[in-house]
């Protein structure tokens, strides 16, 4: 099974291609998202964007008109080595912070040299998820939901701030390298993205 992240308004041509490829395909509404299986027992299964459940008519048409972004919402990337983080209204995105720190690498040394990198490494990892909290806090005030991505636990130490305890961390999760501004828009547009599930006979 492959998993692809699609604009709404490539779905009518992606399902065309699809059908071309593979026959004639069913269109079903099953567990909140749209499904296709074709004559050779390919299949798909197309989801909303922001865990949005679909609740309408068996067509790609209904589906792409079901896509809805959120009047506020964020993004919140965190690697080790920094973290992007914008606020967005509807589809545009009206704050956003980056920021790049220092973690210090492994090191083969062994003994005594190896625990004192641990430590510091350590230490320059905790100092950096404390300024992505504190970022993330100021930026994402009010905002209902994010969408993550990056490395789980470092998301989850920054998610940890309870000043952030309110917010909702929404699919799909975004497996990005560490975070640059052409970075953080890829996953903006990929937040907003149809998650398609492919599976070929």
């Amino acid at each position: 099974m492959a998993t692809l992240l699609l604009a709404s308004s490539r779905l009518v041509r992606w399902v065309e291609n699809f059908e071309s490829r593979h026959g004639d395909t069913a269109l079903t509404v099953a567990e909140g998202a749209l499904a296709g299986e074709a004559v050779d027992g390919s299949t798909f299964t197309a989801r909303l964007p922001f865990a949005t459940s679909y609740v309408g008519g068996a067509g790609v048409a209904a589906f792409v008109t079901a896509v809805e972004i959120p009047a506020s919402w964020g993004v919140l990337l965190v690697r080790k080595g920094g973290f992007a983080i914008a606020r967005l209204e509807r589809e545009d995105m009206v704050e956003h912070k980056i920021g790049q720190r220092h973690v210090q690498g492994r090191t083969k040394a062994g003994g005594q040299s190896q625990q004192r990198f641990a430590r510091r490494r350590d230490n320059q990892a905790r100092q950096a998820y404390e300024a992505a909290a504190e970022h993330a806090a100021r930026i994402l005030t009010g905002v209902p939901l994010v969408v993550a991505g990056g490395d789980h636990p470092a998301v989850e130490e920054v998610l940890a701030d309870r000043r952030l305890g309110r917010l909702a961390v929404v699919g799909p999760w975004l497996p990005v390298p560490d975070p640059k501004r052409v970075v953080l828009d890829q996953a903006i547009e990929d937040a907003a993205a149809i998650t398609i599930d492919v599976t070929n006979a």
